[in-house]
């Protein structure tokens, strides 16, 4: 099964034109025609597949239609990842940045291509790992989240990449401010939770390079391995801040067997099958691998599941506005309304 698809109607692009700067950039591009294809999962930049020959890139450039301001900066992932890559090899090296728009009507940069398994909703045909497999991809997750926020943030030259005074304030005030700007209903449990996320935010921790939408879906796997990670992909949102946050984006896509039939279908994942370790495992593993003091993680767990919800009420926002006729879209508001009906009633059980 082909892990892309044909590039999808309104989001191609000029291929002469950028086969053109790829030859310009890239020194390692053979000879023969540039071929693209589309990566169909993700719902926010676009991201293509490059073929010439055997050589092969990654393309990403900003979503169609209007985008938050300093949202979706091509710029600023790459040269985080050209920066990270020397750190922590996971993150794949950016060949280079395009900055001028009249290639493809909008930036973009291309980087390295890194292949092995992407575990969505389900795992590959003819690929059935047993518990143990399960359980070691569980902890693999973890570990790998660990090692990036055991980076010497100086040391990697990302000091100026965010701003971790004030981080979880910025953040609650901002997530609260832009799902409301984005809303297409009212949804009558949205005030108690937000009042609640705001009157407890807690002391960060220091602070460390975070990924900001890590999940197991961004990572590639050893199809020979399944508990070795090959790369860590989406670094759009990556920053300076709170790693506990990190920690808690990753915890809110991760599905239980045990969890409610509608959330598990607001992001199917393959962690609902038997074998996966718990969330509250998931939180025990950090924190005997990082040493560091999970006691407040409920709030940062419920905090997860509100901002899952805002990013997805933005898209639905762009979807009702007609900016994207993308009909993956079209049930958001749908799952918008789980993910803040559950974010309260965790915010009152205590439960992760």
């Amino acid at each position: 099964m082909s892990e892309t698809i044909d590039v999808r109607e309104g989001e191609d692009f000029d291929l002469p034109a950028v086969e053109h700067y790829l030859r310009s950039h890239v020194e390692e591009v053979p000879e023969g025609e540039l071929e693209a294809s589309q990566f169909p999962s993700g719902a926010s930049n676009l991201t293509y597949l490059l073929k010439v020959g055997d050589w092969e890139g990654v393309l990403r450039r900003p979503p169609l239609g209007p985008v938050p301001p300093k949202a979706h900066d091509m710029g600023r992932e790459s040269s985080i990842l050209g920066k990270l890559n020397a750190v922590y090899p996971l993150a794949p090296r950016p060949y280079f940045f395009c900055e001028d728009e009249s290639v493809i009507g909008a930036p973009f940069y291309v980087m390295e291509r890194r292949t092995g398994v992407v575990l969505d909703d389900s795992f590959p045909p003819g690929m059935e790992p047993d518990e143990e497999v399960r359980r070691g991809i569980s902890r693999t997750l973890i570990d790998t989240l660990v090692e990036l926020h055991a980076v010497d943030v100086s040391g990697a030259g990302l000091g100026d990449l965010g701003k971790p005074d004030g981080f979880l304030q910025r953040q609650t005030e901002g997530w609260i401010s832009r799902y409301e700007r984005a809303k297409t209903e009212e949804i009558e449990e949205v005030r108690p939770l937000t009042d609640w996320l705001a009157r407890g935010i807690p002391e960060s921790p220091p602070p460390a390079v975070i990924h900001n939408d890590y999940k197991l879906n961004n990572l590639v796997l050893d199809p020979e391995d399944l508990t070795e990670v090959r790369a860590v992909l989406d670094w759009e949102m990556a920053t300076v801040g709170d790693p506990l946050f990190d920690l808690a984006v990753s915890l809110s896509y991760w599905i239980e067997p045990g969890d409610p039939d509608e959330l598990k279908a607001v992001l199917p994942t393959v962690t609902e099958t038997p074998g996966f370790s718990t969330r509250r495992e998931l939180i025990d593993h950090y924190a005997e691998k990082s040493g560091r003091d999970l006691s407040d993680m409920h709030w940062y767990v419920v905090f997860g599941y509100f901002k899952l919800a805002g990013i997805l009420q933005q898209i639905y926002a762009r979807y009702e506005n007609g900016q994207t006729t993308d009909q993956r879209f079209a049930t958001f508001g749908d799952r918008v309304k789980i993910l803040i009906v559950h974010a309260e009633n965790l915010s009152r059980t205590g439960d992760v």
